[in-house]
C-alpha cells in the first residue's frame, strides 16, 4: 500500500513504495483483479462503450499526425536502404543473404537507439519519477488531462513507428519463424500506445517503452556483427567476439528488463497501485489484459534465447548465427541439404566412373534443384 502524503508546512511529501517481489505481484494482483471483477456491476458492451466515449480523447489532428509520420518512417527507411544501407552492404562485401538483411538491422538499430535514449532522458534527467517510483505514474490522474509536450513527442514517434512496423513486417522485413508473433506484438504495442494516450495513461506508457527498447538495440547490434564476421571471404574474429558478447548481454538484459523490472514495476503498478490512486479506473481490465499478453510474448521469446544458449553449450551450435529470430528460408535450405546428404547413393558403374574422372551427372530435379556439372 502507498503511504498517504505527509504534510510538512506547505510541502506535501509522498514516500516511495519499495518494489515488490514476484510473490507480492502474484498474490496482490490476483486479489486486486478479483476484487475489481466482483465490484464491476453492470459490466458489458454498453458500459464499455459509454466509458470509452466519456474518457478516451483522441483528436483528428492526432490521427493525421500519426498517419503522416507512419508513412514518413516507411519512405525514410526505403530511401536510406536504397541510397545508404544497401551500398554499405556491398562495400563491406557481405555474403548475399547477410547483405539482404543488413538494411533492416541497421534501420532498427538507429531507431531504437534514438527512441530509447529519449526515454532514458525523460525518466532520469527530468522531473518524472516513474522509474524509481512507478505508482507515481497514476498520481493526480484526471480524465482528459493535458499530455506534457515531451511525452507527447515520444508517443507520436513510437506510435507512428509501430504503425510503420506492422506494414514493414508484412512487406519489407525478412519473414522468420517468429514473424507472426512479431506482428501480433506490433499490433498489441500499437493498441497500448494508442489507448494509453487516449485515456491519459501516458506516464506508465513511457516506462513500458523504456524497458523494451533497450533489448532491441542489443539484438540488432549483435545481428549486425553476425553479418559482418564473414565479409569479403575473410573471417573477422573481432566481430565474432562482439556477437558472442552481445548474445550474452542480450539474454541477460532481456530477463532483467522484460521479465523482472517489467512485471514488478509495470504490471504491479497497473494492477494494484492504479486502483489505489484512481478507484474505478477506466478500462482497467482491457489494459492489464494487453500488458499480460505482452508479458507472455516476452516469455515466449525468452524460451527462444534459452534454447539458443543450450544449443551453444551442448555443442549443437559452434557459433552465433542469429539471435531470437531464425530465417524460414535458411531452415528449409538446411533441412533440404540434410535430406540430400542422408539419401543413399546407388550410382551405376558408368556414373561411378564419371565421378572418378571428376564429373557428376547434370540432372534437373523435379523440385528445381540443379546439380553442378563439375566437382
Amino acid at each position: 500500500m502507498g503511504r498517504p502524503p505527509q504534510a510538512d508546512g506547505n510541502i506535501s511529501v509522498r514516500a516511495v513504495e519499495p518494489m515488490p517481489g514476484y510473490a507480492d505481484l502474484i498474490t496482490r494482483s490476483c486479489s486486486a483483479l478479483l476484487s475489481a471483477f466482483n465490484e464491476c456491476r453492470g459490466c458489458g458492451f454498453e458500459l464499455s462503450k459509454r466509458t470509452l466515449l466519456e474518457n478516451a480523447i483522441l483528436t483528428w489532428s492526432d490521427i493525421l499526425l500519426f498517419a503522416v509520420c507512419a508513412v514518413g518512417w516507411t519512405v525514410l527507411r526505403q530511401a536510406l536502404s536504397v541510397y545508404i544501407f544497401r551500398p554499405l552492404g556491398r562495400w563491406c562485401a557481405l555474403q548475399p543473404k547477410d547483405a539482404s538483411k543488413m538494411p533492416e538491422s541497421v534501420w532498427k538499430l538507429l531507431f531504437y537507439t534514438a527512441s530509447w535514449s529519449y526515454s532514458f532522458y525523460l525518466l532520469f534527467f527530468t522531473q518524472y519519477t516513474f522509474f524509481h517510483d512507478p505508482p507515481s505514474a497514476f498520481y493526480g490522474w484526471k480524465r482528459g488531462m493535458a499530455v506534457p509536450t515531451d511525452i507527447a513527442v515520444a508517443y507520436l514517434i513510437q506510435g507512428s513507428f509501430y504503425g510503420h512496423a506492422i506494414y514493414a513486417t508484412l512487406h519489407m522485413d525478412a519473414w522468420r519463424k517468429d514473424s507472426a508473433v512479431m506482428l501480433l506484438h506490433h499490433v498489441i504495442t500499437l493498441a497500448l500506445i494508442t489507448f494509453s494516450y487516449a485515456f491519459r495513461y501516458h506516464n506508465v506508457g513511457i516506462l513500458v517503452l523504456f524497458l523494451h527498447d533497450v533489448n532491441d538495440i542489443q539484438l540488432e547490434f549483435t545481428k549486425l556483427n553476425v553479418y559482418l564476421k564473414n565479409r569479403a571471404g575473410v573471417y573477422h574474429l573481432l566481430n565474432d567476439l562482439v556477437s558472442n558478447l552481445g548474445c550474452v548481454s542480450f539474454g541477460t538484459t532481456w530477463f532483467w528488463s522484460r521479465l523482472y523490472w517489467f512485471p514488478l514495476k509495470v504490471l504491479y503498478t497497473t494492477c494494484v497501485s492504479s486502483l489505489q490512486s484512481v478507484p474505478n479506473i477506466p478500462f482497467y481490465f482491457f489494459f492489464n489484459t494487453l500488458l499480460f499478453a505482452l508479458t507472455l510474448m516476452n516469455i515466449y521469446w525468452f524460451l527462444y534465447i534459452v534454447l539458443f544458449v543450450v544449443k551453444v553449450l551442448t555443442g549443437q551450435m559452434t557459433e552465433v548465427n542469429d539471435v531470437r529470430e531464425y530465417d524460414i528460408e535458411d531452415s528449409r535450405k538446411t533441412a533440404l541439404h540434410k535430406k540430400q546428404h542422408d539419401r543413399p547413393h546407388h550410382n551405376s558403374w558408368k556414373e561411378r566412373t564419371r565421378l572418378k574422372n571428376g564429373f557428376v551427372k547434370d540432372k534437373r530435379l523435379k523440385n528445381g534443384i540443379v546439380k553442378d556439372k563439375r566437382l
